[in-house]
């Protein structure tokens, strides 16, 4: 057999094999492919940088800057109000909110007591069977110690009072039930206890992991509620709610001030960053024509007349003679401020002011206008007899007297003396409608007084021409309009003031937080009769306090006399309508009296309003269906409190000819 031959030939020959890499190779490769990595991550973190700097560079910048930032606000203090003596009447102390962050709070408590076990040796075991026990000795122990480090007078609860438990304390109105109950809490936020003193907060704020010391701003009313129906209150956020808290909130308000400074991320000041520090501007102190003295007086006062009298409500309002300035304002059912608001409003008191806010048809107080302004046009004169008799009709409607009588000779002060409605619209007549309505406007009847309180009421007069027939036959003696309690005493003021309105005032002076004075408008003035009119009508308005045992020559407030000073004022009587039937009531009244004490040298003015009393205003309901002994009771402390000089002798006036 013949041999094959393999190989030799490029068809039949043996592949050559490839000579495998060497090291310098492999390492050539590698390095080459990581150097092209590191190029490319090179790359993409230049570009990044870039990104980063150049585009979002600026951003970048805001952000963080807003991020370092803090800009604090510092409360301005509101401004406080004071009497006419200096005596506080509202102001505000700084105080702290005691606050913390219940989850929170109970979250690092558990992680500082597991760590603090860890270190003592405790085994998974028992930090698992311990730290829920641990974590409510804490906070048991913050519960009971907070009240103690307050003290009785430190702070008050937040909450409706709760029964504390036997192992539980309460100091003063901060109970560790209340406390624990909202250390418990499964919020983000509660408040344990407002109006703490800043050192005792910021004691128990270093001594309790977890607790925050707020700032507070409380407004204090250091007087209860005597004069609160003036003042009003403010909101929880600062703000003024009623009375002159609501209408002056912008001037005692103040600005709050501001700045802004960078911290650390641990939250530390940097040094150096404090900026764009804006001051705050504390509010301006006010001071009011009230004297507090002659407010709680008149308040205490007013609160006997009410439950002697079994009325529904009482008012007075005191006016200088002279300046129109309000010396005292006072309603019954005042509300304390400083109490418990729900309960108190459940009981029926309240904010309201409604010496200005309610008015009420006068009655025979109102009559003065008509004698001013028959004394002023010269249609008679106090001793100028006029034969009146027991009812008088006008455009169909009859007006008795209060007592029957038939033609009777009554002087012009016998028919106010006594108050006779047929013997007052006989002066109205001669009067005439139009001249009637002129001194109404004069005497301000049927506008606002200008007063610097919220929510006065400018009363209700038909306007002239809406006058109906019978319109002339009540308006004149007190009925078909209504007045507050201020027009009122304003009427009697422009007359005790030698025949000049001024308007009444209740801010005596506002000074700025630099103790500049600023300057308030002056109250306008408006002639309304002559000096001699005025001096004659106030004189003649003595014979209401005449006392004549034979009846003849006796006024409607006889018995209410001062010894030793003459005064001057008028009763009033005006019915109520029935809002069943739309009708005048026989058994509902609005007991009035207005008066100004020393009649022969006019210092004070008073009104007063009765709201459907039963019986007297004094002790035992007695005193007769009159305010007059209301009116007395004021005047006797006014006039003995400024030792005013006694009054001259005067001749009684003739009422009735023999």
């Amino acid at each position: 057999m013949g041999s094959v031959v393999r190989g030799g030939g490029p068809r039949g020959g043996r592949r050559q094999a490839k000579a495998p890499e060497s090291q310098a190779q492999v390492t050539n490769r590698r390095a080459f492919w990581l150097a092209v990595v590191f190029l490319a991550v090179g790359a993409l973190l230049i570009g990044r940088l870039f990104w980063v700097q150049v585009v979002w560079g600026s951003d970048l910048r805001v952000q963080a800057q807003h991020q370092r930032e803090r800009v604090y606000d510092e409360p301005a203090r509101r401004g406080e109000v004071v009497d006419r003596n200096g005596n506080r009447l509202a102001y505000t102390m700084q105080a702290r909110s005691l606050t913390v962050s219940p989850m929170t709070l109970r979250k690092e408590i558990r992680e500082q007591q597991e760590l603090q076990m860890r270190i003592d040796g405790a085994s998974r075991e028992a930090i698992d069977a311990q730290i829920d026990a641990r974590v409510e000795d804490v906070l048991r122990t913050m519960a009971n110690e907070i009240p103690t480090m307050i003290g009785a007078e430190g702070g008050q609860s937040t909450d409706k009072e709760k029964d504390a438990e036997a192992d539980h304390t309460r100091v003063g109105d901060v109970s560790s039930r209340e406390i624990l109950d909202k250390l418990r809490a499964d919020t983000d936020y509660e408040v344990l206890v407002r109006n703490v003193d800043p050192d005792v907060a910021q004691q128990i704020a270093s001594k309790f992991h977890g607790v925050a010391a707020d700032r507070q701003d409380i407004r204090q009313y250091p007087n209860g509620a005597i004069g609160e129906n003036i003042l009003g209150k403010v909101s929880m956020d600062g703000h003024g709610q009623f009375g002159l808290e609501a209408s002056s909130d912008a001037v005692l308000t103040g600005i709050n001030g501001r700045s802004t400074e960078d911290v650390s991320g641990d939250g530390q000041s940097i040094p150096g960053t404090l900026r764009d520090v804006v001051p705050a501007v504390d509010g301006a102190k006010i001071e009011l024509t009230i004297d507090l003295d002659l407010q709680t007086f008149v308040q205490q006062t007013l609160e006997q007349a009410k439950e002697n009298s079994l009325a529904k409500d009482a008012q007075a309002v005191v006016l200088d003679a002279h300046t129109g300035e309000v010396l005292a304002m006072a309603n019954t059912d005042t509300i304390d401020p400083n109490g418990n608001l729900e309960k108190q409003l459940a009981q029926g008191r309240d904010f309201e002011n409604i010496a200005i806010s309610h008015p009420f048809e006068p009655g025979s107080v109102a009559k003065i206008i008509t004698a001013a302004a028959a004394i002023e046009e010269g249609l008679t004169d106090p001793k100028q007899v006029h034969q009146v008799p027991g009812s008088i009709d006008m455009a169909g409607i009859t007006v008795n007297d209060a007592w029957p009588h038939g033609v009777a000779p009554y002087t012009t002060a016998g028919i106010f003396g006594k108050s006779s409605n047929v013997g007052t619209l006989q002066l109205a007549q001669q009067l005439g409608e139009d001249r009637y309505w002129d001194y109404l406007q004069r005497f301000g009847i049927g506008t606002t007084t200008g007063i610097e309180l919220p929510n006065e009421s400018a009363g209700l007069v038909p306007v002239r021409e809406q006058w109906s027939g019978g319109t002339f036959a009540n308006l004149p003696i007190g009925q078909g309009m209504s007045w507050t309690s201020l027009q009122l005493a304003s009427v009697y003021q422009s007359l005790a003031n030698g025949g000049e309105r001024v308007e009444p005032r209740i801010i005596s002076k506002v000074t700025g937080p630099d103790g500049q004075e600023v300057a308030q408008p002056a109250p306008e003035r408006t002639r309304v009769v002559s000096e001699e009119t005025a001096r004659t009508v106030v004189d003649m308005f003595r014979s209401t306090f005449q006392s004549d045992p034979a009846g003849l020559q006796n006024g409607t407030a006889g018995g209410s006399e001062l010894e030793g000073y003459q005064l001057a004022g008028k009763t009033g009587t005006a019915q109520k309508v029935n809002e069943e039937t739309g009708a005048y009531s026989q058994s509902q009244f609005w007991i009035t009296f207005a008066g100004i004490a020393p009649a022969d040298d006019p210092r004070f003015v008073v009104a007063i309003m009765l709201d459907e009393p039963q019986r007297g205003p004094l002790r035992g309901g007695m005193g007769g269906q009159s305010a007059a002994p209301v009116f007395k009771e004021i005047a006797s402390w006014l006039l003995n409190r400024e030792n005013v000089p006694l009054s001259p002798p005067a001749e009684p006036f003739v009422l009735q000819a023999q």
